[in-house]
């Protein structure tokens, strides 16, 4: 919802962010109070919206002021702005009953744009009920959205797959910082390896279709073979990506949208490993102790998700192409990803406090490694994880996850250590 109420607040006539309401999240519903000396005009509204992803379905335009008729028909003159509204559709005449020119107004109905450019005005269309007088004017909007939706979206952009890539573009012309601490534990015969990455995105959506984002992750690595035992701390590899959302269908309590995502992973991380001093172990195993898993390599993504009502399916398949880095880099990578939400509301009619219950898989095929240009025999691995997990929209622009990864087929050779467990905290806010 926050990426819609950002979206109306950049209208000119439009209030302050905080002052665009939500009435109903379910149906989609809100209002605001416009500024009283600007003009006001549907059409822009609707295409705002279409750009940050959203279809407007209709709006309701509340206005006071003078009752006035001139060749078109009858219309209300807005006094604080000079802004003519024409009456329209079939209920004027019982709606206006022996209402006079002059007469001070204030009439609620169905707001169009009739025209386009200078030659374009705006229209009322009543209901047929009678109009009362009051003072000041209020908008009334409504659009289609889905359960992220979202992080479906109930909240609509903000609440995502933890694990798995999401089509999403977070906010329109807005961004997201997501810091996540994961706690890795491995091993590999009698060698034990706990890792801690503390991993900073951060992302910015200039266009309705394209998201930016950098991704910088530090590592702590500790080990222990029963005889030796040690630990480092490092930057690991930057990643640049560009996602580009290629396809989204927007509608009543629903969602469906596709997403490429391209990324550059940058060889900027420690490359240091343990000697064989410090821990008597194949190189190729200690290379793994690094927070790097080669040098430069590109990642290739494709997402897709859908959303209906409180149930949110998700996937992506992406491919890793990893070079060497002072001789050494894992096996190239594929992986086949799913996720499967389910979204629990603290209240249906407003946004925030929504619970999303999470289960994402995870297929992982890392072919043989190289150390000095040789394949590494053992290096090759193929692994499949399960992790439920939990998001917490605490309010529409902050969210709190939690996953636990834990792998159920595995068939990694002896060369490649073998992840356990795999905990992520993190939180993502958005501006």
């Amino acid at each position: 919802m926050y990426n819609i109420q950002k979206a109306v607040s950049r209208l000119d006539y439009a209030p302050k962010l905080k002052e665009i309401e939500v009435t109903d999240f379910e149906k989609g519903l809100g209002n605001f109070t416009p500024k009283p000396d600007k003009p006001v005009s549907f059409a822009p509204l609707k295409a705002t919206l279409k750009k940050a992803g959203y279809e407007l379905a209709s709006a309701d335009l509340t206005v006071a002021g003078t009752l006035a008729k001139n060749d078109q028909g009858w219309t209300i003159v807005v006094k604080s702005s000079g802004q003519r509204f024409l009456l329209t559709g079939p209920n004027i005449e019982g709606v206006l009953g022996e209402a006079k020119a002059g007469t001070n107004v204030e009439l609620t109905g169905d707001w169009k744009t009739i025209g386009e450019g200078a030659a374009s005005y705006e229209s009322i269309s009543p209901p047929a009920r009678k109009i009362v007088s009051n003072k000041g004017s209020r908008h009334h909007f409504s659009f289609p959205e889905f359960a992220e939706v979202s992080f479906s979206e109930s909240t609509p952009e903000p609440a995502a797959p933890i694990r798995v890539t999401s089509p999403g573009l977070m906010v329109y012309k807005g961004g997201a910082l997501t810091p996540r601490l994961y706690l890795i534990k491995q091993h590999l015969g009698t060698l034990d390896v706990d890792r801690q990455v503390f991993d900073l995105s951060a992302s910015y959506t200039p266009s309705p279709r394209l998201q930016l984002e950098i991704e910088v992750p530090f590592s702590r690595t500790a080990y222990d073979d029963g005889l030796a035992s040690g630990d480092g701390f490092g930057l690991g590899n930057v990643t640049a990506w560009a996602k580009y959302r290629f396809f989204r269908k927007v509608k009543t309590y629903g969602d469906s949208q596709a997403a490429f995502r391209v990324g550059l992973e940058l060889p900027t991380g420690k490359s240091d490993a343990p000697t064989q001093a410090q821990i008597n172990v194949p190189e190729f195993v200690r290379q793994q102790l690094t927070p790097i898993m080669g040098g430069l390599s590109p990642h290739f993504d494709l997402a897709y998700s859908r959303a209906g009502g409180r149930v949110i399916f998700g996937g992506n398949a992406e491919v890793v192409f990893r070079s060497e880095r002072d001789g050494f880099r894992m096996g190239h990578e594929q992986r086949i990803s799913t996720d499967l939400e389910y979204v629990i509301p603290r209240d249906a009619r407003k946004p925030g406090g929504e619970l999303f219950l999470i289960l994402e898989t995870t297929f992982v095929h890392r072919a043989e490694g190289r150390l000095a240009g040789l394949r590494v025999a053992g290096s090759r691995a193929t692994e499949y994880y399960l992790a439920p997990g939990i998001q917490y929209a605490a309010d529409p622009r902050f969210v709190i996850e939690g996953s636990f990864q834990f792998p159920v087929l595995r068939n990694t050779g002896s060369m490649a250590l073998r992840t356990d467990r795999n905990i992520l905290l993190g939180v993502r806010y958005l501006f």
